[in-house]
């Protein structure tokens, strides 16, 4: 039913919640799973010396980040016997915009993904990637609960 699972990750035990569950339906369907890291390649804005170096200092941050969470996953779903894994770093200046790019490029035919569950103020404040990606997906999106 599921070919390919797309699921994105930040490093929070949310997020591999998400992983283990994209592992169960991965066994069922036989299905491979994409594992993304959605980075802001420009979050600073500015210009001269100061910008580039502070730009080069934050990709190499962020690109450690990703890597440290995308190898979690990629453990714990190789710890639950999936075998068909893809790791991928996206792009994106709102993360679901990233999320749904990579929906489309890998041919996700479902996104699993984690919600921190938020509520009121902080919900206002913080957004929400889960409600954002529920709002624009055009594959199902199944939403695990932290």
């Amino acid at each position: 039913m599921f070919s390919n699972i797309l699921v994105p990750v930040d490093g929070s035990t949310t997020a591999l919640s998400a992983v283990s569950k994209a592992a169960g339906l991965a066994k069922t369907f036989g299905s491979t799973v994409t594992v993304l890291y959605v980075i802001d390649p420009y979050p600073f804005t500015g210009v001269g010396a100061d910008f580039a170096y502070g730009q080069a200092q934050y990709l190499t941050a962020a690109t450690s980040e990703a890597n440290t969470a995308l190898d979690g996953a990629k453990n714990a779903l190789a710890q639950a016997g999936i075998d068909k894994v893809k790791t991928v770093v996206g792009e994106g200046h709102a993360v679901h915009e990233g999320i749904m790019r990579a929906a489309k490029e890998e041919g996700a035919d479902l996104i699993v993904m984690g919600s921190h569950g938020r509520r009121g103020l902080e919900k206002l404040v913080l957004g929400s990637v889960t409600q954002r990606v529920l709002g624009v997906a055009t594959v199902p999106v199944l939403v695990v609960r932290e």
